[in-house]
């Protein structure tokens, strides 16, 4: 899918092969502009393509998993299957904002006036057990995906009127909007499966059977629940293309799970595994003294990370009927005393995150002016109106530890709502005796300490709130149902958001398990903007309606956000190796390091 981690027509059934016609067929595609390599380009610019072949990564994973298939909501699918055994139409570049060449499609037309796209299969492109890859499989691929897979999929792929094999290697996607300028890319990434394999079994069950594969890596020993080996494929029909040359160098691959990071930690210092890429602040700061590093065994190393960071934060879930009040969520959100826990915990490390597209050009800053301005005026009577007014910021404090003068904001605020103190210290709307009272849950133990002095301050203004730690597989499936009160949670972000978005905030999605609308939005103006978004012409645009929905989502306070951190924090055995050109919208370790000869 797009990087961390988705018509009327003019032309009728009978006609397919006289539109595209009409279109040019090239090896490439860009959402806007050109794309950045010619044809019969070499190599990506950052791989080495004299990389060595050979040796085992290992890496680790926190949790467990009990399935092989990652295209369905039942149970939790083991890392690296779609990245290593899963190939898709064509292949995104690291290094441009969205730009697409062709993989198992050798050449792609997109029609002139965006009614379809056709994707002209290479007769090379074949299944690990050596049979074909057809049209067939991709249109198979879209039917299955859309109707039995994660509700993703079909949020995702939502303009597509139909799809049609006109040939063993040409198939074309017609589509229902003529302003969908992103859904020929997003097709294109869309994982292809085999239907002959599929053919007598369930797809949307949960399967420890190692499915067929037509990737760079088989899938070889499993051991459920605590590890996973990728062997590397010698005969992969695709190993020669130029947007291969220089990746996939690894003979095998393993993640091995682990019940927490701090087993983990201890694990990567006592050699169980090669690469650790660290969340945690502290752990960076101070964890990092074991004597591998010191002796220089281990590199450590933050690499400057120039992706989107997105949105982390404690979501609201607005099911919940003590989270409706708009009122109240800005309110709790002055409780969190970030400056202090930043200092406290993370040795000043992180950036208070404000955008839903923090570190990109697409962060609404300052006021709407000029073409945002023009966007959301339309919906003025509709908006809060510190969207015009103020410029979006959470609430500071000054790190001292004392939050006396947001703590008296936020109970006001809470007043000024109808929730007032009861005998019992917690608050209570006065007319409807909606309790202030909740859980905040995770599968990460290190949020605790993040929490807890969070909790203290609620309790000061009459909140009542634990903290609940569960284990990995139960909090994906709560959250998959909406079973949580607040939850710490990421939005990721691509430096082209578009499809996606309908997943992420529509109200079409909010009662669709699966769905990631976790925080139940039902905002109508943020469905309008989504499908504004979507339909950008070009990149000034597509910045202007990013600005513009990014602003509405800040000042409806869906979320508390929390922070981020401008690099990646990697740290490895000196056995690894890496191209000498880093891209900053990935460190690229499964497809472009390799082990030293």
């Amino acid at each position: 899918m797009k990087s961390f981690l988705l018509f009327s027509v003019f032309c009728g059934l009978q006609l397919f092969s006289f539109c595209a016609a009409a279109a040019e067929a090239r090896p490439a595609m860009a959402l806007h502009g050109e794309a950045k390599y010619p044809a019969n380009f070499a190599h990506f610019s950052y791989v080495n393509p004299e990389a060595p072949k050979g040796g085992e990564l290992r890496l680790s994973s926190i949790g467990s998993f009990d399935s092989l298939n990652p295209y369905i909501i039942k149970g939790s699918a083991a890392d690296g299957i779609s990245a290593l055994t899963v190939t898709t139409l064509m292949e995104q570049s690291y290094d441009e904002p969205f730009s697409m060449y062709g993989l198992l499609a050798e050449t792609v037309e997109r029609a002139d006036d965006h009614s379809s796209v056709t994707f002209n299969l290479r007769k090379i492109a074949q299944w690990a057990d050596g049979k074909p890859i057809t049209a067939d499989d991709v249109v198979w691929s879209y039917e299955t995906l859309t109707q039995k897979g994660s509700p993703f999929y079909k949020a995702y792929y939502a303009d597509v009127k139909n799809v049609v094999a006109e040939t063993p290697q040409r198939v074309t996607f017609t589509f229902k909007t003529l302003e969908n300028r992103e859904l020929p890319l997003i097709i294109a990434q869309m994982p292809i499966l085999p239907k002959h394999y599929w053919s007598d079994k369930k797809f949307d069950e949960t399967t420890l059977t190692p499915p067929l594969s037509s990737g760079p890596y088989k899938i070889g020993e499993v051991v459920a629940g605590r590890s996973i080996t990728y062997i590397r494929n010698p005969d992969w029909w695709g190993k020669d293309l130029s947007v291969n040359k220089g990746r996939y160098n690894f003979d095998k691959i393993t993640y091995n799970f682990y019940r927490d990071q701090n087993v983990a930690l201890e694990a990567f210092f006592a050699g169980e595994f090669d690469l650790q890429q660290e969340n945690v602040a502290k752990l960076w700061a101070t964890a990092y003294d074991a004597p591998p590093v010191q002796d220089g065994r281990i590199i450590k190393q933050a690499i400057p990370n120039t992706h989107p960071n997105g949105m982390q934060g404690w979501m609201y879930n607005l099911r919940r009927p003590q989270f409706q009040d708009k009122a109240v969520r800005e309110a709790l959100a002055y409780a969190f005393d970030f400056e202090w826990e930043n200092k406290q915990f993370a040795f000043g490390a992180y950036t208070r995150t404000r955008s839903y597209f923090e570190n990109s050009s697409l962060a609404a800053k300052g006021l709407p002016s000029g073409r945002e301005l023009e966007i959301l005026t339309p919906f003025k009577d509709q908006l809060p109106p510190e969207v015009f007014t103020k410029e979006y910021r959470p609430p500071v404090n000054d790190g001292s530890g004392n939050n006396r003068a947001n703590l008296k904001i936020a109970a006001d605020l809470l007043d000024a709502a109808g929730y007032k103190l009861g005998t019992d210290g917690v608050r209570a709307h006065e007319k409807t005796g909606v309790r202030l009272e909740f859980q905040i849950m995770d599968a990460n133990p290190a949020f605790e300490r993040w929490s807890l002095p969070f909790i203290q301050n609620l309790k000061k203004i009459g909140v009542k709130a634990n903290f609940r730690v569960i284990d990995p597989a139960q909090f994906q499936n709560r959250m998959q149902n909406f079973d949580f009160d607040i939850t710490t949670g990421v939005i990721p972000q691509s430096e082209s958001p578009g499809n996606e978005q309908r997943d992420f905030w529509t109200s079409e999605k909010a009662d669709i398990k699966g769905s990631r609308n976790y925080m139940g939005i039902k905002n109508p103006v943020v469905d309008e903007l989504v499908k504004l978004l979507i339909s950008a012409p070009d990149r000034k645009e597509l910045e202007a309606r990013a600005h513009a929905l990014d602003r509405v989502l800040q000042w409806n306070h869906y979320v508390i956000p929390h922070w981020y951190y401008g690099s990646w924090r990697l740290a490895w055995w000196s056995k690894l190796d890496h191209p000498e050109t880093l891209s900053g919208m990935t460190p690229a370790i499964l497809d472009t390091w390799w082990v030293k000869k």
